[in-house]
């Protein structure tokens, strides 16, 4: 599947394609393929080793079957991976076929190489059982060990000499092929086979005659471990990914469309936008749309973290793939297929598994190199043991120590399972990071700018208090005032009216409405004659404030709040005071970031006394306000021109090109697509909170990255040399490589472990 893309790598218009690549076996095999890709003309790609995916950027007068061909010519398969929604299909009806296809038979090839492999390791290391004959019974054993159980690294060396190149499988392949036939020859033309033959296990090379020494425990022990090693990290990888594919698969399958009246039961995918569909209660909502009838309690936990249900009624927006928790509701459909939210989620973390850091980058370029400077010191330790006069035996154990403990395979884990791991747990909480370079700049961030409306804010005006002249009830002013402004479509009038709603319950019908432009509304509501709007209003019928209400007025106008003056029957009875809410998590929120090392700068269009009302609420001490839409990336600039690494967080179209400029930008999900098209993170839920998490996780993503590329770094840079010193048994060698790719994988699962903060 193709995609066009925005870049040009010529005068042609440059396309994507993402390629399923088969046969790698560990880092170097990715670089071998990507540096082919690389070298064709108007080509770009970077290959996933843990994702097993090749990402292309190509000119589109280039077929993608020569993509293709370009991965076969280097001895590995290439095919478009299957679509997401067969995957989330699959997760529904159990395992996937490709994890039965792939675990199986290396799974059976361990478990025989375990059973054959553990009685040859015993015999050589325990004495007492060398038995007149066990030597023999160790060749037994350990063949089939070698050629049958070991055949993947046999057939992948072959390969890749018929392509000039050698890989991790080069190395086990020639390494336990050496053993079992210097084995071989001790024991049919050396002492070794001569009955009573023993010799003690060493952890070092030392031996003694070389024609009386075998190496089956090595040549069988490599193969078990290094096997063990690959079935585990497989299945490591498959848990890293997990997230994604319980991304995927919590979409409904099937849904109930209403028409000519009649319910219909299609599979989701055959959902067309403006198909009305039914979703009863504890039903999946298929995808997004607006309700059209019915209300309900909606849980999107799953797709936000967000614990406490919405309460949804007609006119109100829903999400695919969220849980009906309440009554029956009738949806259109706005959003089908590729272009539902969960599918756009799906894609980002999809696209961020299969980037790379820069620290990445120079362990590829490490491991593109790695195996055949490998080889060149195995030689090399063959020569300088035989030039010492050591023996062959030392000199040949040493070189096989040498070809099994160097693994790159570690290296080209350390990013990627901690990347899928990572993303994988954010889009659980929702919180979606585009790519791995987004976790550097989450660690250099120290100032955060806050867009204010919908992002500290609720972004609607709310109805916040209702001041009343002495001897008034307040229910009957909302009451009334409520019944008439629910006749008006004004944003202002429609706060007051649900306000009123909320707190007294039904309002009265209006017996007669008016509006009086740019003034308020007028009317007559239960025989009472009433006014709600501005003071001047209320002076054209003679009306004046008493100066208690006076004072409330002149307050909330200070506090940057809308003052709406009520009155009745000739006599001013209250003052409303509505203002775009500030979301209740919002101090909290601001509290987190500056633990993280964050200063807070409050960005708004709206005038500065809103501004600095709203900043002194939540705990903000820097307020830049009044500024224009367009004048937003002009103050992210100037703050990046004073040295600082700036973090933007907001919601609207406004703000897209303001979080495009900054260092850091995170999005509000409930926001527009614009602005989630031009941030780094996106936060699913509308919760300040969220930008807190996203910066703690990125960080902690980062931190294992960096954690897994130190050891991997530091086991090659330290084994190598002590394997050709002498002072490693190439089966404890063997052993130690396979840990250290599994321990890179371990290491990364410890991200499933991250909670978002109470």
């Amino acid at each position: 599947m193709t995609t066009p893309s925005t870049s040009d790598t010529s005068t042609a218009t440059a396309a994507q394609v993402e390629l399923a690549i088969g046969g790698m076996t560990c880092a170097s095999c990715a670089a071998r393929i990507e540096k082919k890709l690389n070298r064709m003309d108007g080509v770009e790609a970077t290959v996933n080793y843990a994702t097993e995916k090749a990402k292309v950027t190509y000119r589109d007068d280039i077929a993608v079957q020569d993509l293709i061909a370009t991965v076969e010519a280097t001895g590995y398969t290439a095919a478009p991976p299957a679509p997401p929604a067969s995957a989330g299909d699959a997760a529904a009806g159990g395992a996937a076929p490709e994890e039965v296809d792939e675990l199986r038979p290396l799974r059976h090839r361990l478990l025989v190489a375990l059973a054959l492999a553990v009685p040859v390791i015993a015999m050589a290391m325990v004495p007492a059982w060398q038995f007149e004959y066990w030597q023999w019974l160790s060749l037994t054993l350990a063949a089939p060990v070698v050629v049958w159980a070991g055949w993947q690294f046999h057939r992948a060396a072959w390969t890749n000499a018929r392509h000039g190149t050698a890989t991790m499988d080069t190395l086990v392949s020639v390494g336990t092929t050496a053993a079992l036939l210097w084995s071989t020859w001790a024991l049919f033309f050396g002492t070794a086979g001569e009955p009573g033959m023993t010799h003690a296990f060493e952890f070092t090379i030392a031996r003694t005659d070389s024609s009386g020494d075998i190496y089956l425990e090595v040549a069988a022990g490599v193969i078990a471990f290094i096997l063990a090693g690959r079935y585990f990290e497989a299945r490591s990888k498959r848990t890293a990914g997990a997230a994604l594919r319980a991304l995927l698969d919590l979409g409904a399958k099937e849904v109930t469309v209403l028409r000519d009246g009649k319910e219909e039961l299609i599979r989701t995918e055959n959902l067309a936008v403006g198909d009305r569909f039914l979703v009863r209660p504890g039903e999946t909502i298929a995808t997004d749309g607006v309700v059209i009838e019915g209300s309900s309690a909606v849980d999107a936990s799953m797709l936000t973290g967000e614990s406490v249900p919405v309460e949804v009624a007609v006119g109100d927006t829903v999400t695919g793939a969220t849980l009906n928790a309440g009554g029956r509701l009738v949806v259109e459909a706005s959003r089908v297929g590729s272009d539902t939210q969960l599918a756009r989620m799906a894609k980002l973390v999809e696209d961020a598994q299969n980037g790379k850091a820069a620290a990445q980058r120079l362990a590829d370029r490490v491991s593109a190199v790695f195996v055949p400077v490998v080889i060149a010191i195995a030689f090399g330790t063959l020569g300088f043991w035989l030039g010492s006069g050591a023996g062959l035996s030392v000199a040949f154990t040493a070189a096989v120590a040498v070809l099994i403990i160097a693994c790159p395979c570690a290296l080209g884990l350390a990013t990627p399972t901690a990347l899928m791991v990572g993303t994988g747990r954010g889009a659980q909480i929702g919180i979606l990071i585009k790519g791995p370079e987004v976790l550097e700049n989450t660690r250099k961030a120290d100032t955060i700018v806050l867009d204010k409306t919908g992002t500290v804010t609720t972004g609607r005006m709310t109805l916040l208090a209702v001041r009343t002249a002495e001897g008034e009830d307040e229910t009957e002013v909302l009451r009334l005032a409520g019944a008439l402004e629910h006749a008006s479509e004004h944003p202002i009038a429609q706060a007051v009216a649900a306000g009123a709603q909320e707190r007294v319950g039904t309002l009265p019908a209006p017996e007669d409405f008016a509006n009086i432009a740019g003034l308020g509304v007028q009317g007559v509501v239960d025989g009472h004659a009433v006014l709600v709007g501005r003071e001047k209003l209320l002076e054209d019928w003679a009306i004046v404030l008493p100066p208690a209400l006076a004072e409330a007025k002149a307050a909330a106008e200070q506090q940057g709040r809308t003052a709406i003056t009520v009155a009745w029957d000739g006599r001013a009875r209250a003052v409303l005071e509505v203002a775009d809410a500030i979301k209740p998590t919002s101090a909290e929120a601001i509290r987190r970031l500056r633990a993280l090392g964050l200063t807070p700068i409050l960005l708004t269009g709206d005038n500065r006394a809103v501004a600095e009302s709203v900043a002194a609420e939540v705990g903000i001490d820097e307020v830049i306000a009044e500024v224009m839409p367009e004048d937003k990336v002009a103050v992210v600039q100037r703050l990046q021109a004073e040295g600082k690494s700036v973090a933007m967080v907001g919601d609207g179209v406004n703000d897209a090109a303001a979080l495009a400029t900054a260092d850091l930008g995170l999005a509000m999900g409930t926001g527009t697509d614009a602005a989630m098209e031009a941030g780094d993170l996106t936060l699913v839920r509308g919760d300040l909170r969220a930008a807190a998490d996203a910066i703690r996780l990125s960080r902690k993503t980062l931190f294992t990255i960096k954690t897994n590329l130190f050891w991997a770094f530091a086991y090659n840079t330290s084994a190598v040399p002590l394997a050709a010193m002498g002072l490693l048994n190439p089966m404890l060698a063997g052993a130690a490589m396979a840990f250290s790719s599994v321990s890179v994988v371990a290491n990364s699962l410890r991200l499933r472990a991250f909670r978002a903060a109470d």
